[in-house]
């Protein structure tokens, strides 16, 4: 098996633990087993029980950008690429932590553990958002006059509502498409939307 088979094995065996049993009551020695490596291999990949952690979380976010780079790549106006860029990083989120069990316990408990393991995360979806905002700018959707700021700014405010969207506070009793409805009018104010057909 090639190195790289190997850590991944590695780190789905670490996930189906951490989910199964929580973080702090799995071992390194119950992944080795349960992945049917001995201890020395698990060391040469990993260097800490902390270390397989950030793996499985890298691992899953590294799933998100690639699913928020095939929207970025769709035939489909700038705005509503951004639009269903917002939706696919919240709704892949909720789904990664719900799905991990105790993993659920622990994004809410060290959420700047959750940090650290997702810096690589964030520089990625920053640059998709530079991407679709320049791509608006260029067809003359968005007014925009300072694209990275502002896919900073967008960065940080989709981060900043993960956790009350996992909990299901926000737009408690809406449904979908008006919550969609209530977030396109914030993208459209945000980025300066233009009119595209004037009486002017």
């Amino acid at each position: 098996m090639s190195a790289s088979k190997t850590r991944k094995q590695l780190v789905d065996v670490a996930r189906q633990l951490f989910a199964k049993n929580g973080i702090d009551d799995t071992t390194m020695n119950d992944i080795a087993v349960a992945s049917k490596k001995g201890r020395r291999t698990l060391y040469t990949y990993f260097k800490s029980k902390e270390d397989m952690y950030f793996a499985v979380i890298e691992s899953e976010l590294d799933m998100l950008v690639e699913m928020m780079r095939k929207v970025a790549a769709k035939d489909i106006a700038p705005d509503e690429k951004i639009l269903e860029l917002i939706y696919t990083h919240l709704d892949a989120i909720k789904e990664v932590v719900s799905r991990n069990g105790t993993l659920r316990a622990e994004f809410f408990r060290d959420i700047w553990k959750v940090e650290r393991a997702r810096m690589r995360f964030n520089y990625h979806e920053t640059m998709i958002f530079r991407e679709v905002l320049s791509e608006g700018v260029e067809k003359g959707v968005f007014d925009v006059d300072d694209v990275a700021v502002y896919a900073d700014i967008l960065h940080c405010c989709v981060k900043g509502i993960e956790v009350l969207y996992i909990r299901g506070r926000i737009g408690k009793g809406k449904d979908r498409s008006t919550m969609k409805r209530y977030v396109k009018k914030i993208v459209d104010g945000a980025f300066g939307k233009r009119k595209l057909f004037t009486n002017q």
